[in-house]
């Protein structure tokens, strides 16, 4: 498949998620197989105002290319101002603008899906940094609507594609909705019916198999993969295995995920340092430590260490 000029050899890709997609967690999902990854949402006024944290998330290396960085915001003029930064200081694959998000303290702000409940400022925004940035593709991660008695799909695809947009991934849930209930898999297949553009299917894939079926069900162009890839980076290499007709690897054993685990741990320390990393991981750990006998009390005895070298002996006694 094609985003604009930018040719995509594997159409499963790896979710924008804050707090989740820094780039020791890309290049570990890169290295199972994602076709495409893509940062955390970086705020448009924390790059204008070259905030040093702000301009860490949006630092790649080339292994990770294709890349797409995601933006978020609620001002055509600092979203243009935004994406032109990062174009020229980064020259990131792609620009992804942020209308998904559905946490009220991005919603608030009027920034992510609250764009979805006035569609002239969603029109505004993706002008404006279409406009700013003509040698990079921008694509838009957005949600079916602000809440179930206004669903925006196919109206704002349509919208989107005329603007200038090259792909839209969305996440058939309401902002309202949160991750509740189940995604209306029926509204990717509407938004696919209604535009000529890419359109990446996201929400409730679970396993391997649910790829091949949201493909068929919804006929959308790619897949977006976030949550299951969660303490999981392998789930991409399960996943294109199943979806080229290939025998899928065995699922990583208790062994491999605690290994994977703490060479996750290494580069985070390499990224964020110490301090940062050994916070940052225990989130982590909750999501590689699941799934096997005596995993709930190694994931409270990791909570509860204090630094590196606890966390690491605690690891080590695992397997």
């Amino acid at each position: 498949m094609k985003i604009g000029n930018l040719s995509i050899e594997t159409p499963i890709f790896l979710a924008p998620m804050a707090g989740v997609t820094d780039y020791p967690f890309r290049v570990l999902c890169k290295e199972q197989g994602a076709g495409i990854v893509y940062s955390e949402f970086v705020s448009a006024h924390g790059i204008i105002r070259e905030n040093l944290k702000t301009l860490q998330m949006i630092k790649f290396s080339d292994f990770e290319r294709p890349i797409g960085i995601q933006i978020f915001g609620d001002s055509p003029e600092i979203m243009a101002e935004a994406a032109m930064q990062v174009e020229n200081k980064f020259e990131p694959d792609i620009i992804d603008i942020n209308y998904g998000c559905p946490v009220p303290k991005i919603t608030k702000k009027g920034a992510g899906s609250a764009a979805l409940r006035d569609l002239c400022l969603m029109d505004d925004i993706t002008a404006a940094v279409v406009e700013s940035v003509p040698n990079t593709p921008v694509t838009v991660k957005m949600r079916a609507g602000w809440n179930i008695s206004s669903i925006v799909i196919p109206e704002a695809g349509q919208r989107l594609e005329k603007l200038g947009v090259k792909a839209i991934a969305l996440h058939p849930r309401t902002t309202k909705e949160g991750y509740s209930g189940r995604a209306n898999w029926k509204l990717i297949n509407e938004l696919k019916k209604s535009v000529s553009i890419p359109v990446i299917g996201n929400g409730d894939i679970k396993s391997p198999t649910d790829i091949l079926s949201m493909f068929e069900e919804t006929g959308c162009d790619a897949v977006m993969i976030g949550r299951a890839a969660l303490g999981n980076p392998w789930f991409f290499k399960e996943a294109v295995a199943t979806y080229k007709g290939l025998t899928p690897p065995s699922p990583p054993t208790t062994s491999t995920r605690i290994k994977g685990c703490k060479n996750h741990f290494i580069n985070m320390i390499e990224w964020h340092g110490e301090r940062a990393a050994t916070n940052l991981m225990r989130k982590h750990f909750g999501w590689y430590l699941r799934g096997f006998e005596g995993a709930s009390s190694y994931r409270q005895s990791l909570v509860m260490a204090s630094n590196r070298d606890e966390m690491f002996s605690i690891l080590n006694s695992i397997v």
